[in-house]
């Protein structure tokens, strides 16, 4: 395979992919009006022509679609799905989003959108140094979601063995039976089968993995680091969604590959209700690029994600590749607001996995926020390995010297006695999210 999935395209010169970019936007947005329901009416009742769109700066003329508007546009509360943009004929396969934050999203895509889906994964898992001869266990849900089977598709392309399990509760001895090289899962889930793995007689740093692929939530730069510790092999980021936004960090962990001739990624500050530079925060909006000629089942233009990142650079990598690098996503959903400032579930997990604090803690933790916006609590659970021999003095002081470290206005409220951090340790298993169902939320606002 080489270092490169698709080396004319992932070297491209920067003028000739912007300009390969400016076509298919051309031609994306073309498709729309012709195919979409939706951008058919939208245009029409702009009097906008689809020929005026070009370019990048064009594109950002257009509105930007949020979650709900697609909930909107889709049985029942309409009669036609007004994001699919082909004919029934030509779709492949049917997906639904989790729904986590409202009603599932329905999405419809065409031999050709898988495809171009597991291009981008290929791409990521070439950069990150995956091989023919590598045996990959997934981790990640076979379904209505799309990324456990994306992966599974560009495995043939690679010439890798999957070994689809789907979680990461699957027994020890798949490991010892089987050899696999990498894993694909969560932090914490890689974290939880470590120890499982420990309980067995076995080291991960021991065994046959040599690297794994963290994806499905954010995480802290520290959860990350100690996760390379435990299994002592490298960790790579991944971030993907059904909506299409597959984005790989390379070996050389500079930031997450964006492949830009087949999704637009922009940054956007809904509160200015406008775009960002680079090197700002923002709203991740994505737009589908499609070849020119192409067909897909749903198209998307300026999709605004509810997750957040910054644009690291536009240069060319260390490894090579032209394609822009962000910063790993942080989702929206796991932000909230005190004392008129803002701090993300990714805040609490960096003062949590603090190294030394890893000598007496699991890594498991848990958040909530109880009072009101003007005297606000931040009670703090953590797991220990052993309650009665955890240092908790030790663990408060890091948490809280690392959490207020960039965060002077919370800080300050924190001094003013508006905002307050509270800490609970429990023993294994402890943590309410344990007799909860689902994915556990590690910050949630009960005020």
């Amino acid at each position: 395979m080489g270092s490169y999935f698709r080396e004319n395209i992932e070297t491209l010169p920067r003028n000739e992919l912007d300009e390969l970019i400016e076509e298919r936007i051309h031609y994306t947005v073309k498709y729309a009006y012709e195919n979409s329901s939706f951008y058919r009416k939208w245009f029409d009742k702009t009097g906008i022509a689809p020929s005026d769109i070009h370019d990048h700066e064009d594109l950002r003329e257009l509105p930007v679609i949020s979650g709900q508007v697609i909930r909107e546009k889709q049985p029942p509360e309409t009669e036609t799905y007004e994001f699919k943009s082909t004919s029934w004929e030509n779709i492949f396969t049917i997906h639904e989003t989790s729904g986590t934050s409202g009603v599932p999203k329905s999405f419809f895509l065409t031999w050709s959108d898988w495809q171009r889906y597991s291009e981008k994964y290929g791409r990521a898992f070439v950069s990150q140094n995956f091989q023919p001869t590598d045996r990959v266990v997934i981790c990640a849900s076979y379904g209505m979601n799309i990324g456990a089977n994306t992966m599974t598709l560009v495995a043939h392309k690679i010439g890798m063995t999957i070994i689809p399990e789907g979680k990461c509760t699957f027994p020890v001895r798949i490991i010892q039976n089987y050899k696999p090289t990498s894993i694909v899962g969560s932090v914490f889930k890689l974290l939880r089968l470590a120890r499982r793995m420990e309980a067995e007689g076995i080291k991960p740093s021991q065994s046959s993995i040599n690297k794994l692929i963290a994806g499905g939530e954010s995480f802290a730069e520290e959860s990350r680091n100690y996760l390379q510790e435990v299994w002592d092999v490298p960790v790579y980021n991944t971030y993907g969604s059904t909506e299409g936004t597959m984005c790989g960090e390379c070996s050389k962990k500079n930031g997450l590959h964006v492949p830009e001739d087949l999704v637009h990624l922009d940054v956007y500050n809904p509160q200015l209700k406008n775009f960002v530079e680079d090197d700002d925060c923002g709203r991740i909006v994505l737009t589908t690029l499609l070849p020119v000629g192409e067909k897909t089942g749903n198209l998307l233009i300026n999709y605004d994600t509810d997750d957040t990142t910054t644009v690291i650079s536009r240069d060319k990598c260390k490894c090579g590749r032209t394609h822009m690098r962000i910063m790993s996503p942080q989702r929206e959903a796991e932000t909230v607001w005190t004392s008129g400032f803002p701090f993300n579930k990714v805040d609490v997990e960096q003062g949590v996995f603090q190294r030394e604090n890893m000598e007496y803690l699991t890594g498991e933790y848990e958040a909530f926020i109880y009072g009101d916006n003007n005297d606000a609590t931040l009670n703090v659970r953590v797991e220990c390995n052993d309650l009665g021999n955890c240092d908790k003095d030790m663990v408060e002081n890091n948490f809280i010297k690392t959490f207020f470290k960039y965060k002077h206005g919370l800080h300050q409220a924190h001094t003013d006695g508006t905002f307050n951090i509270s800490f609970d340790f429990t023993e294994a298993e402890g943590l309410e999210f344990y007799r909860m169902k689902g994915r556990p939320k590690r910050l949630v606002d009960r005020r």
